[in-house]
């Protein structure tokens, strides 16, 4: 599902002949993915395969009218390149699903996290009302519209494989970070570098090497949407600057209805996620048109680089005054100085990960090389900008206003920040590889005597070799090893997990044996009560810590204790419905004060109105409301 809807308008539009294409994919699917889901409620279709097809279907079918005359400028990949970046893309792919498999340890473990409660909700609420459109899935948090990319692929991976719900969420990740990742990164590197071999084999290896994306938003959040819109921004940048390249006519227009599949997907990945590739987009172009002004000068030439400089400026300036988040949502403080930030920035290690020694020295190449060579200056441009983001965000106080100006749109959040140095940094490493590769090949050609042109492409081959398995061994080093680590803890249940333990989840496993298919539970959602709707699939009368609980939720929640003594709470208790309670303790995924709104729920003692059915360890126990 990740591949064959976006490589069936991807050939239908350019054939099969460029890679550059086809690794965008992925990218194309999540966007055909999100798209029908949205569009399926409005033609009274279930969410399936079906609405897909169709989509991808027409997409398709576009892109073959639009395509089939235009005039690509783009040579056709060379056999040897299509070798190695397959093998590459293979390579990287296999790696990063050994990493994350080994982090989530078993196909059923869910990450220990408060924003997992609405995520598995929410794919239990789509697969229960065949609707994974984003104002179904914004209902789990009581909003009118979430973005939706995440959910969407997950709920038909469920759907399809009649998986349970943590199982398809796993494997649904290790698609988004295996196979969407690397390819988005390569199809940059293929656009960026003119589709150089050693481009597009750096780039593979470095999406396995950096902690700070995708492996920290599986333990930060967890940010499941933001990782698969993050995961785009390279195929999004990839298509814009085709764009900006394309010849007039059929190409261009192709190009623009591409990326405009690109911008719907990544927005529907997280808003955020677009305003990111908007600013990195405004700046990569600027930087490429006033480099083509300055090394070809002209009154067009320049006025098309003062047009694009200007109109993108413009463009991410409205975008972030536009997409402005509350005030209660954005108080993220700063966890360092701003000479740390820096740091942590340039060396795109944030969060005190240890630095991988070989992508820091590709990183300081990448950024001697555009002093040296400023024709990769604009390729630094990105970089820059999320290093100052995750400058402000992390190291500044909140009070400070250029902060709060720029930062707000991503809650003012340092992670998100440090997240985006990653996705920004992988070019910056590539170029700095391509500097070295450069400079080793010239060495050769300069050895005294000559090497005959056998010597030289066996001695090439064998650096080659040798280049290609050093950069892949970043995906065993510190910085992305601490962060997976980090992973491998969140996905751990033990006795004092944050969300659900083993004796909580056993109870929960055992639900059916009590309960019927309508019957309906309350509890503290703080404590992961909540996941008794997306594990068991019974109805829970909050989905969300940060839902909308009714006033008599609310009542309940406080005063359910008082059952035997306070008339009220039975009349409650009829007007909600409620069938049971599962009081899993005191015990907050947040904070504990949060448990203060939740008394009436907590720590109950078996009565007449309150049967204990069931109970496992100390805390874990299910009661049944009787005599109201």
């Amino acid at each position: 599902m990740l591949v064959v809807p976006g490589a069936a308008v991807i050939t239908a539009g350019w054939g099969v002949r460029r890679l550059r294409h086809l690794l965008l994919a992925p990218a194309a699917s999540i966007a055909l993915i999100a798209a029908s889901a949205t569009i399926a409620p409005f033609a009274h279709l279930p969410w399936s395969w079906v609405p897909l097809a169709l989509v991808t279907l027409i997409a398709a079918s576009c892109a073959f009218a639009v395509g089939r005359r235009a005039r690509d400028r783009v040579r056709p990949t060379s056999r040897p390149t299509w070798l190695a970046g397959v093998g590459a893309f293979i390579t990287a792919a296999l790696i990063i699903t050994w990493q994350f498999a080994r982090a989530f340890g078993a196909p059923e473990n869910i990450a220990q996290r408060f924003d997992n409660i609405v995520h598995l909700n929410a794919i239990r609420l789509a697969l229960d009302s065949a609707d994974a459109s984003p104002f179904e899935i914004g209902r789990t948090s009581d909003i009118g519209f979430y973005p939706n990319a995440w959910h969407a692929l997950t709920t038909l991976t469920a759907q399809l494989s009649g998986a349970d719900v943590p199982t398809a969420v796993n494997v649904a990740n290790l698609a988004f970070v295996a196979v969407l990742w690397p390819a988005s990164m390569m199809a940059l590197s293929a656009v960026l570098f003119s589709g150089r071999t050693a481009a597009l084999v750096a780039s593979a290896a470095l999406s396995t090497g950096f902690g700070a994306f995708p492996a920290l938003f599986f333990n930060w959040g967890v940010l499941y949407p933001n990782a698969v819109g993050f995961a785009t921004i390279p195929a999004t940048l990839a298509t814009l600057v085709t764009a900006l390249r394309a010849a007039p006519g059929r190409d261009l227009l192709r190009s623009i209805l591409l990326l405009g599949l690109m911008a719907l997907g990544t927005a529907l990945g997280h808003p955020n996620a677009l305003l990111a590739a908007t600013i990195f987009g405004s700046l990569l172009c600027a930087g490429l048109v006033v480099r083509d002004a300055v090394l070809a000068p002209s009154r067009s030439t320049w006025r098309r680089a003062i047009a694009v400089t200007v109109l993108g400026g413009a463009i991410s300036l409205l975008f972030i005054a536009l997409a402005r988040t509350g005030a209660e949502h954005s108080g993220w403080q700063p966890w360092q100085t701003p000479a740390q930030a820096f740091g942590e920035g340039v060396l795109a290690s944030p969060r005190g990960y240890a630095p991988t020694i070989i992508v820091a020295v590709l990183l300081l190449a990448g950024i001697i090389s555009s002093v040296v060579r400023p024709r990769g200056i604009p390729y630094v441009l990105p970089f820059a900008a999320a290093v100052t983001l995750f400058v402000l965000a992390s190291g500044f106080p909140v009070e400070n206003r250029l902060r709060g100006f720029l930062t707000n749109p991503w809650y003012s959040d340092p992670n998100r920040f440090a997240a985006l140095l990653a996705v920004t940094a992988v070019p910056v490493a590539v170029l700095g590889s391509l500097l070295i590769t450069d400079a080793v090949r010239a060495a050769l050609l300069r050895t005294q005597p000559p090497l005959s042109a056998t010597a030289y492409r066996s001695l090439s081959a064998v650096a080659a070799i040798g280049a290609t398995a050093i950069v892949f061994s970043v995906g065993t080093g510190p910085n992305v090893s601490s962060a997976l680590s980090q992973v491998r803890e969140a996905y751990t249940s033990t006795p004092e997990a944050l969300l659900l333990s083993p004796d909580e989840r056993a109870l929960i496993d055992r639900l059916d044996q009590h309960l019927s298919p309508g019957d309906l539970i309350i509890g503290s959602p703080r404590t992961g009560v909540s996941l008794a709707y997306a594990l068991a699939g019974f109805h829970v009368t909050e989905r969300h810590i940060f839902g909308s609980p009714s006033e008599d939720d609310r009542f309940l929640d406080s005063h359910l204790r008082d059952i035997g003594v306070d008339p009220a709470v039975c009349q409650a208790v009829g007007r909600v419905g409620v069938d049971y309670v599962l009081d899993f303790g005191p015990r907050d995924v947040i904070d504990e004060s949060g448990a203060a709104a939740y008394a009436g729920v907590i720590d109950l003692e078996p009565s007449e109105h309150l049967v204990l059915v069931d109970s496992q360890g100390p805390d874990a126990r299910l009661f049944r409301v009787e005599g109201c």
